[in-house]
């Protein structure tokens, strides 16, 4: 009865760690294991329901390896780099913005003290206004750069987490065929993609929609990536719905859909996540086409435009390829 308590105690009650100097990880296994011991072997002096449920005794215990969970939100060196390249004075301006902040703070509190000696000596009433022009100016700059400040490190913060979700993305997998899974930065600069999210229904329709466009998709660099949400894998029937038209066509439409989303749980979290920040609703069907880059060139609610990316994308072959490969249009 008394070794069974003492095991108990020894169990609920806190380690004293100043006392003993081990490591957190060790005394956490040394709990775990006596914990362990006398589930195994209990006196049988001891009632059952004296004993505390396995559930409440373990939420007690706590086990970490690192100070601080790592979340995966964090910005990576990479995005920090890759905004330095494409904004490569905005650290320069950020910098004069907060020293004319600290040259303007120091003139106005100096102008301070000086306008409470003016107002407390008499002899000195005809300074005041000078004073008071020259604090007003102060202030007004303090305030004017720290606007300045303020909007450069929100636009900063934007371009990072833009950045950021765009790393995400490229370090996404895809399947090509059977026995070839690439990630999708392998694709940078071959095509641009279409990532259709929805249910099985909306990818249905979605294929049905570009069948007119295929040729042209295809000229433009353009290839889909469907993504079931909802478990479903949709069936594309090629022949069916291809044969009136031309007997090359069921191959382009294979070749125009050929591509499969790999490990959908990694898919599944940069969606919500995108969609979280979108203030869009989890059930929605989505869309989103890149760049040749890879850079997220536009997205939406409901189906993709098949039409506007024929009109609006340049070909990927012949004069105008080379000259036009960076009028994607704007980066989102």
């Amino acid at each position: 009865m008394a070794s069974a308590v003492a095991a108990l105690f020894n169990i609920v009650r806190t380690p004293n760690i100043a006392r003993h100097k081990v490591h957190n990880s060790r005394i956490c296994s040394q709990i775990i294991k006596q914990r362990a011991k006398f589930l195994l072997f209990p006196s049988t002096s001891v009632p059952f329901q004296a004993l505390p449920e396995p559930k409440q005794a373990f939420s007690t215990i706590t086990c970490s390896a690192t100070d601080k969970p790592t979340s995966s939100s964090e910005i990576s060196s990479t995005a920090r780099i890759r905004s330095e390249v494409l904004t490569p004075f905005r650290s320069v301006r950020m910098f004069f913005y907060v020293a004319f902040i600290a040259s303007a703070g120091l003139g106005g509190l100096i102008a301070t003290t000086q306008l409470i000696g003016a107002l407390t000596n008499p002899s000195r009433a005809a300074e005041v206004t000078e004073i008071s022009k020259g604090l007003a100016i102060d202030v007004g700059a303090v305030l004017i750069f720290a606007f300045l400040y303020s909007r450069e490190n929100n636009a900063k913060n934007a371009q990072l987490a833009r950045l950021s979700r765009e790393e995400s993305l490229s370090n996404l997998k895809l399947r090509v065929d059977d026995k070839r899974v690439i990630p999708l930065s392998s694709l940078r600069g071959i095509a641009r993609l279409v990532i259709c999210a929805g249910p099985e229904s909306y990818i249905s329709e979605s294929f049905r929609l570009s069948q007119p466009f295929t040729e042209g998709l295809l000229e433009r660099g353009v290839l889909v990536v469907p993504f079931s949400t909802d478990g479903n894998v949709p069936k594309f029937e090629y022949e069916e719905s291809d044969e009136k038209t031309s007997e090359t066509t069921s191959p382009n439409r294979k070749k125009l859909w050929q591509l499969r989303t790999y490990d959908v749980s990694a898919w599944s979290e940069w969606l919500n996540e995108q969609k979280k920040m979108a203030n869009v609703s989890p059930d929605s069907p989505v869309y989103l086409s890149l760049r040749l880059d890879g850079r997220v060139r536009g997205s939406g609610v409901g189906y993709p435009p098949w039409n506007a990316f024929v009109a609006q994308l340049p070909p990927v072959k012949g004069l105008w390829s080379g000259l036009l490969d960076g009028m994607d249009g704007r980066v989102l």
